[in-house]
């Protein structure tokens, strides 16, 4: 019999690569065969982390005496429009001419999570192994397929990612229930998408709270050089400066000119594209992951989700002929000089190296790429060419006047050699600047005028994607370990989904202003912060909870450990948070009243489960669902729980009888012990049931 081994991508066009390369050229139903090889792929997530309601039905209320909700052991879902190609994978590797098994999903956390959790679904013990590649040209492939590696190397990976979605899913389910029982509304709160939240409202408190103070400056014209007196608290002082200076001369008090060097910027991981594609070409992040994926896909650049701005020792050789590559893709010279060793450091890279145009690239007619890739592509090419260019040389020179008692300042600019910034696009490049070299110490010139100029301080900016990024990237970096390679807010897979999450739901909106998209949050969004405590909110905390996946993912924290870490913080809350009083300002529901809350006095709305005091620490309501009507086979309307609030009773008709089977009248009476709400039969003789 011959042996085949199996190999399971995460995406059909992925399978369809590896299977040409591999030689794997006959098709079926769901996977390729051929030369040994059998290719399949997983469409992405096959199954996922169950519901709530699948461990216990009760769950599919939310309660709040329910919480904490947490799993002795965890139970995984199949989608429905996947479930079909879930069963042929368990079959392939059920085959007795498999021999192994390869995983070929995308070389991260994700890609390892999605792979393992269908092996083991499928209850496969058949010997598995790991391809590892950075790009999806031909030569990558086979180099890949001739180094894979056992998949035990990656155990702790797939633990990192294990953990990362069960503490998703802990945090997600109990504080969103939490918070939405308490405040009466869906109030979604994540592990991740909360402190990013919280970085975006606190933002907006500093703007808020900001107030402008004006202030003034003199700027003083000496032909065509134009200094600037320092600030002044004051228009008078302003003025007098000025007209002490008008018409009188000018002296040079000192000349001071060094010789400064810029040294050529790093190539991009995620993080830094995404920051440059949203200020340079006003790309969202997920449209930037979007399209490199895309480019990714077509063998045109290497893998996105990395987190490395370095390549390894071992590639210095070919980046010189990645830049000439890259040079036609921006259709200009690649640099006289290629100094590829100030791209290299393997000790930098960690899953990936740095993303970088292909060699395919530079051979493919990317006039017919869709906009967003094309320029994407020009992106990354142009960083390559900075990066591996020579630096930047100029002269600065600064420029101390002396004038009407008062010290003036200008400074110039002159490019010695342009360096990396000759592949700058002409906007981008240094503004021009007087020369100023002609300048001497005590000499005199005249004041042409004085002109008095009037500023404000500015507040903080709202943030954009490109800044937001930069702050989840470097949340709680300071207070991190060193050696610490994921700080901040989520990793560079992640942060897009997080951002597009947060907008989804409706905690934040994205409003133009001039050329920018800032971010600022909606009003549920402010609230949802307001109430919540710091564990929750803390980007500190999410950072090190990063980190400490990276412990896991090293072998140097156990999953246990980690867990219970998330399990014991929920518990935690579960038992000691307090509502805060007032809250119902904050999250006005915006529903019908329909009565006065028996208990506080609060109104009392319709929603679609059924009529809830609106004072959110009360918990008095009136469900629709309730045994009590159902067995009587009548409804709690609107009108008939509007009559139990004003009057405390209700005289209904037509109510059924298990006894007899027929039906009967009567009056329903509303009995609410402060805790619980309960319900009761009087008759028109008084008897009671």
């Amino acid at each position: 019999m011959t042996q085949h081994r199996l190999v399971i991508a995460e995406k059909p066009s992925v399978a369809l690569s590896l299977a040409a390369v591999l030689g794997a050229k006959q098709r079926h139903d769901g996977y390729l065969s051929g030369n040994g090889y059998l290719v399949s792929w997983c469409f992405g997530h096959l199954a996922e982390l169950a519901g709530a309601d699948v461990y216990d039905e009760k769950y599919a209320k939310w309660r709040y005496d329910d919480l904490p909700i947490l799993p002795a052991s965890w139970r995984y879902t199949l989608r429905a429009d996947k479930s079909k190609q879930f069963e042929l994978l368990r079959d392939l590797m059920s085959r007795e001419d498999v021999s192994e098994v390869v995983n070929a999903c995308d070389a991260g956390r994700e890609g390892e999570l999605i792979f393992r959790t269908v092996y083991y679904m499928a209850g496969c013990t058949k010997t598995m192994k790991r391809l590892w590649i950075s790009s999806m040209e031909d030569e990558a492939i086979r180099k890949g397929f001739a180094e894979l590696r056992p998949g035990r190397e990656y155990d702790g990976l797939y633990q990192s990612a294990l953990c990362r979605a069960r503490a998703d899913w802990l945090v997600g389910i109990n504080a969103t229930r939490l918070f939405s029982v308490l405040y009466h509304r869906t109030l979604n709160v994540g592990r991740v998408m909360t402190p990013t939240l919280a970085l975006i409202v606190q933002r907006e408190a500093e703007i808020g709270a900001f107030h402008p103070e004006a202030f003034y400056t003199v700027s003083l014209g000496c032909g065509s050089l134009a200094a600037v007196s320092e600030k002044l608290r004051s228009k008078e002082a302003a003025d007098a400066l000025a007209g002490a200076c008008a018409g009188q001369p000018v002296t040079v008090r000192t000349v001071h000119r060094t010789e400064k060097t810029e040294n050529a910027p790093r190539l991009y991981d995620l993080t830094a594209l995404q920051r440059e594609a949203n200020r340079s070409l006003g790309y969202t992040a997920q449209q930037t992951l979007d399209y490199l994926q895309a480019l990714y896909e077509k063998k045109l650049c290497t893998y996105p989700r990395t987190d490395s701005r370095f390549l390894t020792d071992d590639l210095e050789a070919s980046v010189p002929e990645l830049a000439a590559v890259a040079a036609v893709i921006c259709e200009t010279d690649a640099p006289g000089r290629v100094n590829a060793g100030q791209v290299c450091d393997s000790k930098k890279v960690s899953d990936h190296h740095a993303i970088l145009p292909t060699a395919s690239a530079g051979k493919a007619d990317t006039s017919v790429l869709p906009l967003g890739e094309r320029e994407l592509l020009r992106l990354v090419a142009g960083q390559l060419l900075r990066a591996v260019s020579d630096a930047h040389h100029y002269a600065e020179t600064a420029v101390t006047l002396e004038c009407g008692g008062a010290v003036f300042t200008v400074k110039g600019r002159t490019t010695l050699t342009p360096g990396w910034k000759q592949y700058l696009a002409q906007e981008k490049r240094d503004a021009a600047l007087p020369a100023l070299s002609e300048l001497s110490e005590g000499q005199v010139l005249d004041c042409t005028e004085a002109v008095v100029k009037e500023g404000k301080t500015a507040p903080p900016k709202h943030y954009t994607e490109d800044t937001l990024l930069s702050a989840m990237e470097t949340a709680g970096k300071e207070d991190m370990p060193e050696e610490a390679e994921r700080k901040g807010l989520g990793t560079p897979a992640t942060r897009a989904a997080i951002i597009e999450k947060l907008v989804a739901t409706g905690f934040v909106e994205r409003k133009r202003a001039k050329k920018a998209v800032s971010l600022v949050p909606a009003h549920t969004g402010v609230s949802l912060i307001t109430v919540l405590p710091e564990q929750l909110q803390s980007p500190l905390l999410t950072a090190e909870w990063e980190y400490r996946l990276q412990q896991v993912e090293r072998g140097e924290l156990s999953p246990d450990e980690f867990m219970t870490g998330i399990a014991e913080m929920l518990t935690e809350l579960v038992k000691t948070y307090q509502v805060i009083s007032g809250a119902e300002v904050l999250f006005p529901s915006g529903r019908e009243i329909i009565g006065k809350c028996p208990r506080c006095g609060s109104d009392v709305t319709e929603s679609k489960k059924g009529f809830f005091c609106e004072k959110n620490d009360c918990r008095f309501g009136l469900w629709r669902d309730n045994k009590f009507f159902a067995a009587k086979r009548t409804a709690l309307t609107k009108k008939v729980a509007a009559a139990l609030l004003a009057d405390g009773r209700v005289k209904l008709t037509g109510l059924y009888s298990e006894k007899t089977g027929g039906t009967y009248d009567a009056t329903a009476v509303l009995e609410d012990t402060g805790e619980s709400v309960r319900f009761r039969l009087e008759f028109d003789k008084g008897a009671r049931t």
